[in-house]
Order: C-alpha cells, then sequence, then structure tokens
C-alpha cells in the first residue's frame, strides 16, 4: 500500500496574535504587512483554518485574495476590494508588472556584489513541500541579487524575483550556497537556528487598479 507523505510532517501550527499592520486601504485595495507564521490562505490540513484572508474579512469583508506570501515569509501583501480590482491586480502579477523586493539574511559571506539566478524549478514530490532544481522538469525562475552588508557569518541582501515560483528565493539561495537563516526546510546546522525564517517582502510596486499609475507600498523588515 502506497501512502502519501505529510506536507509538513513536524510542522506545528501556532499563528501569532495581534492586530493586523494594515499600511494603505483605499476603495479598491488593501496592503498588509503579514506576519510571520501566519498563512496567507487556508491550509490543506485541519487546523490550519485561520489565516490572514479570514482575519483580514473579519474586518473588511470584501477582502479578496491577489497573491501569496509563504506562512513563514513576513512584509507586504496586496489584497482587492473588487473583482475588478482582483482581475487587474492578478495581471500585474501575471504579466510581470510588479516588481517585488525582499530583504533577507542568508548563511555565509557571498564573495560577489550582486549577481542573478536563473534555475528552473519544480516540486520535489517525495519530500513536499521541498522545490527542487531541474533543468528537464521545472518552470522558468529568475532572481536578482544584491548585497547589503556582510557580517561575520552572515550577508545581509535585497532579492528581486523576476517570476513567482513556490519557494524561489528560498531554493535559488541555497544553490548558491548561502540559504536563508531560519529556513526550517531547506537550512541546516547553524544556518537554521533563527526564531523565524529571516525573509521579508519589503516593497511591492505595481499600477493602481483605478488610476493605472505606478505606487509603491513598504514595511521595514523586523530583523
Amino acid at each position: 500500500m502506497t501512502t502519501t507523505p505529510s506536507l509538513i510532517p513536524d510542522f506545528t501550527y501556532d499563528p501569532p496574535t495581534g492586530p493586523l499592520v494594515i499600511i494603505h486601504e483605499d476603495r479598491h485595495l488593501l496592503v498588509v504587512d503579514k506576519p510571520a507564521g501566519l498563512l496567507s490562505v487556508p491550509g490543506k490540513l485541519e487546523g490550519r483554518e485561520d489565516c490572514l484572508i479570514t482575519r483580514l474579512q473579519a474586518a473588511r469583508w470584501d477582502a479578496l485574495v491577489v497573491h501569496r506570501l509563504d506562512c513563514d515569509t513576513s512584509g507586504v501583501i496586496i489584497f482587492a476590494r473588487t473583482k475588478a480590482a482582483q482581475g487587474f491586480l492578478g495581471q500585474e502579477f501575471e504579466k510581470r508588472r510588479a516588481r517585488k523586493t525582499y530583504v533577507a539574511r542568508v548563511w555565509g559571506q557571498m564573495a560577489e556584489d550582486h549577481g542573478h539566478v536563473d534555475l528552473p524549478l519544480c516540486s520535489d514530490w517525495p519530500r513536499r513541500p521541498r522545490q527542487m532544481v531541474s533543468h528537464e522538469m521545472g518552470k522558468p525562475a529568475q532572481t536578482d541579487w544584491e548585497v547589503i552588508r556582510r557580517d561575520a557569518t552572515e550577508t545581509r541582501v535585497h532579492l528581486h524575483p523576476l517570476t513567482g515560483r513556490s519557494h524561489q528565493l528560498r531554493v535559488h539561495m541555497l544553490a548558491l550556497g548561502h540559504p536563508i537563516i531560519g529556513d526550517q526546510i531547506y537550512a541546516t546546522g547553524e544556518a537554521r537556528d533563527a526564531p523565524r525564517l529571516m525573509l521579508h517582502a519589503e516593497s511591492l510596486t505595481l499600477h493602481h487598479p483605478a488610476t493605472g499609475e505606478p505606487v509603491t507600498f513598504s514595511a521595514p523588515a523586523p530583523f
């Protein structure tokens, strides 16, 4: 008999409490600073119903999902307030007009000051939810990165995903030999030892669904 492995066998979902931090709201959209440890949408397994969209809809009933952040990632996430805005904002991401900047602390000192990662990704099915680099089965995935500063055992970087694959930043940094600190899925040893995943969606730039003008929303990293 074949069994399907658990999505995250050793994962205990204990989402943070506290009020939501709303960065911006108008008649068309809502922008929130998501805390680390909170799912963006309900999880597939029992006990993971509490999430950002359900909490947001309790206060703003018309909030609609546009995109997601990993549970362990904090930072800027946008929601629509009308179906028209949802469709418009969805196209901003699908057509890669939305520009996202993340800040991360990665293990080790990166030798170069900036670079570009172009490695296709796909699901590592036997070890879900892990993703992996696969030149045979993977979908295109590109990330630009630049060093902010180097410390004794780590490097602080800005990451700019040009595509939106699952776990893209985490796997691309791992492929460079510099896993994101606190990554309970991909990091090992000392790099894994941190109170949270050191990855934060710092800013998001896209066109406003009502005016068509570019707007930028940002939230400082809490680490």
